[in-house]
């Protein structure tokens, strides 16, 4: 089945990113809660798009506020025995350190009340990350939340070695381009609940795996 366009307000044309970002939460927030955590289902039940290696270490996160929850998603890799990885804030101005994560874990409290591994955990560095967004488009260019801490992660991860960077979100967040700058890092993929986006390689158009 073909999933439908995603919602383009005319006011998304010409705005800045504060605006697209404003506008890309409203839409997000005003989902009803059962159909995000279907969505986080369906997300999870289909195929993982790219290959993980026996030794790669998968990053996701905990969702905050309405974002979809990447739970689900985790818990199937951790069931083929992907080793998982958590991110950690380490301010304002520094990338992010991810710490070794297994399910039962005890888990301490960071920045805006957010789940993360006890200093105890080790230190690890992400093969494939999943990564959180506010909107995107299909070149894989994304909005964050305005700190840049994914985008001098994941700068600084590709710098050490190839890596890839998943963006995890619903298709309500798409709009039709963000207006990136030299210093935001793209993404190599978009999930969303209807489709695989596949943006490597695109400058203006990516395709897309329907699902």
């Amino acid at each position: 089945m073909t999933p439908p366009e995603p919602i383009h307000p005319p006011a998304a044309l010409g705005a800045t990113k504060p605006e697209l970002r404003r506008d890309a939460l409203a839409r997000r927030d005003a989902m009803d809660p059962a159909g995000r955590a279907a969505a986080a289902d369906r997300v999870a039940a289909r195929p993982f798009p790219v290959e993980v290696p026996a030794d790669a270490i998968v990053s996701g996160f905990f969702a905050l506020r309405s974002e979809i929850n990447p739970m689900p998603l985790m818990r199937r890799l951790a069931g083929r025995g992907v080793r998982l990885a958590l991110p950690v804030v380490r301010g304002r101005g520094h990338s992010l350190l991810f710490r070794a994560f297994a399910f039962g874990d005890a888990l301490g409290t960071g920045v805006w009340g957010i789940r993360e591994p006890l200093p105890a955990a080790a230190e690890v560095f992400p093969d494939i990350l999943i990564v959180p967004l506010a909107a995107f488009d299909r070149t894989g260019q994304r909005i964050g939340y305005g700190a840049g801490y994914y985008d001098l992660t994941l700068q600084e991860l590709r710098a050490m070695k190839p890596i890839i960077a998943i963006g995890l979100a619903f298709a309500a967040q798409e709009i039709p381009a963000v207006p990136a700058t030299p210093r935001d890092a793209r993404l190599d993929l978009v999930l969303t609940e209807h489709e695989v986006i596949d943006c490597r390689g695109t400058s203006l158009d990516a395709h897309a795996v329907r699902g």
